[in-house]
């Protein structure tokens, strides 16, 4: 099993510094080590998560070729404009919201140019707002209904007959993800010296390195038909919220001689698919255009991602069940927040948190972990801004011409590490304390 093991995390870790497709097509190698070299029979592929995240993101790309996204930009732009010595406060909500919507944080790109600016004209240290704000669109991704990671969990914790339902899991991790989002952001506030009086910045101003050219967000052509992708995103998300919240409004069907209600993976397919096919006839989109957008090409690559990852783990974890469970069951379940730290460190390797759910969550189902523990310890998969090399902490950097924001000395000291902690903790913990109220 160890030297399993081995062969998984090298995959794993190859795969995370090849980037891109590489964490899925390495998953897939490792997969055919395990099978061919070890002998272990492949489980089933994630074909109903992998469909869902597709459908999902053709309705986002779809409302970003029509310009939904850029509107969204420009009105967060104007709200943190109006409002600039709020900022540390506001920045998060801002990239919270709008990862919420359209299910993933790349979308944050597009506003985190403007909170730079915006803190920089205001004489406030950009690296407050900035570090916070990627943390909260990092966090909000297991607070949205539509996001890879939760209708991965919504797809496994319903298939394991414990009835939960997908505002089960929203009602603990909106609000847990949302009150972690702003204890960072209090914890932002106080990061650093003043601009002003930061050397690096003072260093730059006086060498000429400091760029003056004013951010200019994009332009939205056709606000009408922006405004309208908007709106049509949005009414399939609440759709998908409502089915998925209560059950006696879905469509019936006899299978087996029972009437089943039409499960949760199709409905989202319908309504996200349904979703793409209106924002493209109402607003006359070229459909190619929805497939060359930052979404499309980010959903593709968590699709390719949890297809490789996701199967080469439940593999393993198939395959090894009972020395697992014999190995780590007893610690497990007297103390089951040892698995939200398995979850936190698993998505620092494998820089998905839908990945991670569909990597660990067999092995937590089968150690009789509750599912309503699990709901609670899902926030934990939000650990990748731990090594600062994902896109969104990258772009966050670069996008700071005061450096203010940056990856210290020893790599983990970077401007990211504490605000993510603090939120990823609170987050867990408040759902830790809820779930045992709740149920």
């Amino acid at each position: 099993m160890l030297i399993q093991l081995t062969f998984v995390l090298i995959a794993i870790i190859v795969g995370a510094r090849l980037g891109g497709i590489g964490l899925g097509v390495l998953g897939g190698m490792g997969l055919a080590i395990l099978t061919f070299g070890f002998g272990l029979e492949p489980t089933s592929p994630p074909i109903d998560v992998m469909l869902m995240i597709v459908a999902v993101i053709a309705a986002a790309g779809c409302m970003q070729a029509a310009g939904g996204l850029d509107l969204m930009v420009k009105m967060a732009e104007k709200l943190l404009r109006k409002n600039p010595q709020k900022i540390t406060l506001l920045s998060p909500l801002v990239t919270y919201f709008f990862t919420f919507i359209a299910g993933t944080g790349h979308v944050a790109y597009s506003v985190l140019p403007v909170i730079s600016e915006v803190a920089t004209e205001t004489n406030i240290r950009p690296e407050r707002p900035l570090g916070i704000a990627v943390i909260a669109s990092q966090q909000a991704i297991t607070a949205s209904p539509i996001s890879a990671a939760t209708v991965a969990l919504l797809s496994m914790l319903g298939d394991n007959g414990f009835n939960i339902t997908l505002i089960d899991i929203l009602v603990v991790t909106i609000p847990c993800t949302l009150l972690g989002v702003l204890a960072g952001a209090f914890y932002s506030m106080h990061v650093g010296k003043e601009l002003i009086d930061d050397p690096e910045y003072k260093r730059r101003l006086a060498s000429g390195e400091f760029n003056h050219t004013r951010h200019k967000s994009t332009d939205v052509k056709n606000k009408r038909s922006a405004l309208l992708s908007i709106i049509l995103f949005m009414i399939a998300t609440a759709g998908i919220i409502l089915f998925g919240s209560i059950e006696s409004l879905r469509p019936l069907f006899m299978v087996d001689g029972k009437a089943t209600p039409l499960n949760m993976a199709s409905i989202i397919e319908i309504l996200m698919l349904s979703a793409a096919a209106l924002i493209l006839l109402i607003t006359k989109t070229d459909g190619l255009k929805a497939t060359q957008g930052s979404v499309f090409t980010a959903g593709m690559q968590a699709v390719v991602a949890i297809f490789g990852i996701a199967w080469m783990g439940d593999t393993f974890i198939a395959g090894n069940m009972a020395e697992l469970k014999g190995s780590i069951e007893s610690f497990v379940t007297e103390m089951p927040w040892l698995f939200g730290l398995a979850l936190f460190f698993m998505s620092i390797l494998l820089f998905s948190q839908a990945a991670t759910i569909r990597a660990l969550f067999p092995l937590g189902i089968a150690l009789g972990i509750s599912p309503h523990i699990l709901i609670a310890l899902f926030p934990a998969v939000n650990g990748y801004f731990f090594i600062p090399n994902y896109p969104t902490i990258v772009a966050a950097i670069n996008f700071d011409r005061t450096g203010t924001t940056h990856i210290g000395k020893y790599i983990l000291n970077h401007s990211f590490m504490i605000p993510g902690l603090i939120a990823t903790i609170t987050s867990v913990g408040l759902g830790l304390l809820i779930v045992q109220f709740i149920w």
